[in-house]
């Protein structure tokens, strides 16, 4: 989305980081066996605070990144409660046990989903109350904590359960309306295969 937002062209590599035979060239890149990485040339990063900022700040585009302090710091601090706490609830929890899962017929956990909606509950209650209330979570202008949690929670809103969640929160569901509509968004969120028969939603 950053890559999109600031008009950059680039190559998209799909990597699998769950497979056991992920390629050597790309464990060369990212050691740790995550995604996603960032290659520039000869330049190499990975970790996705360190990738957006780094296109925020390489590549010329509207910037992503606040410079009055109030909302640097909002901006900032929206970027540590999704990486510390909203990833697992919102994705490893609610969307993959509550919808991936059951769409491929694999197993799934109903106590995952309840705990990742539990979990879930505080976190979007946390992120209303500091949103700003406009278009965006800290202001006028996009930043990269919109791009940050937009993806989290198109995901967690594909479960019938998550969406109404943030449904009740009108700040946060005024701003996903605005979000899930940006060309951005749209071009680089994943289509998933509808459920392959009866019973195959999650919820």
């Amino acid at each position: 989305m950053a890559l999109h937002e600031r008009g950059v062209d680039f190559t998209w590599v799909e990597i699998n980081p769950f497979a056991a035979n992920v390629p050597k060239s790309y464990l060369d890149v990212h050691p740790f066996k995550r995604v996603p990485a960032l290659v520039d040339g000869a330049f190499t990063v990975y970790e996705t605070n360190a990738i957006t900022r780094y296109v925020d700040e390489a590549f010329a585009g509207p910037t992503l990144q606040r410079t009055n302090a109030r909302e640097r710091a909002r901006c900032n601090q929206i970027l540590s409660i999704v990486d510390s706490y909203a990833y697992w609830p919102l994705v490893r929890q609610v969307f993959s046990h509550g919808v991936f899962r059951p769409r491929l017929r694999r197993r799934a956990d109903d106590r995952e989903i309840a705990r990742g909606l539990a979990a879930a509950s505080r976190i979007l209650a946390a992120l209303e109350s500091i949103a700003a209330g406009r278009q965006f979570l800290c202001g006028d202008d996009l930043s990269l904590a919109d791009i940050h949690l937009a993806p989290m929670i198109g995901y967690f809103v594909l479960n019938s359960q998550g969406r109404a969640l943030v449904d009740r929160h009108p700040r946060l569901g005024n701003w996903w309306l605005g979000m899930s509509q940006r060309a951005a968004y749209l071009a680089t969120m994943p289509r998933l295969a509808p459920a392959s028969g009866p019973g195959e939603a999650g919820g």
